[in-house]
């Protein structure tokens, strides 16, 4: 199964236990300067002292040595809501589990976004729980998400605008607007009824 990340090399210094934000460089890189869970850009966050380093198993953090796989780029309403929370075995053979963006596809495939309240949806089990566990309709980001379907909306009416506006109004608007969107939470697939 293809993943949503695409990591690139680690730090070429083993990432030690009290210095793991070290490797802040190469989340930022291989997440996008989004957070692995909500996709929220760092700058929509509150910029990058809002980025944190989450621990993907929080039961790794101990070690000395850090795996640099086990690190996320998150931002701290995700790292906060996450935790030290890890599935129990009964969850585990229930199918719950935290979905794992560097392994797997998450969104459009096992998270899709209503597109009428902008509220994420889980199709699988593990979904549903990562999306609860993760609070990952916090009305900030359920927000967000309508901002951004707005933003499209209105780009994508831009061409269909009425004659009396000049093509260098729609053009700049459009720049604008597609600025903005672009640092906002990206397009999610939308639930079908």
């Amino acid at each position: 199964m293809p993943a949503r990340i695409k990591r690139g090399k680690p730090p070429v210094k083993p990432i030690k236990r009290h210095k793991y934000r070290d490797a802040l460089p190469e989340l930022f890189r291989d997440f996008g300067s989004r957070c692995a869970y909500s996709c929220q850009h760092y700058t929509r966050a509150g910029g990058e002292s809002c980025m944190e380093v989450d621990h993907f198993d929080p039961r790794q953090k101990r070690d000395f040595i850090q795996d640099y796989r086990n690190l996320f780029l998150a931002t701290r309403h995700c790292n906060l809501a996450k935790g030290k929370q890890w599935p129990t075995k009964a969850d585990i053979a229930a199918g719950l589990r935290f979905l794992n963006p560097c392994e797997e596809m998450d969104y459009g495939e096992q998270i899709l976004e209503d597109p009428i309240s902008h509220k994420l949806v889980g199709l699988t089990p593990a979904a549903i729980w990562h999306i609860r566990k993760l609070n990952l309709n916090a009305e900030h980001l359920r927000m967000e998400r309508h901002d951004r379907a707005e933003i499209w909306k209105d780009l994508r009416s831009a061409f269909t605008i009425k004659p009396r506006v000049s093509v260098d109004v729609v053009t700049t608007a459009s720049a604008t607007l597609q600025a903005t969107v672009d640092r906002m939470i990206p397009e999610i697939p939308y639930l079908r009824p």
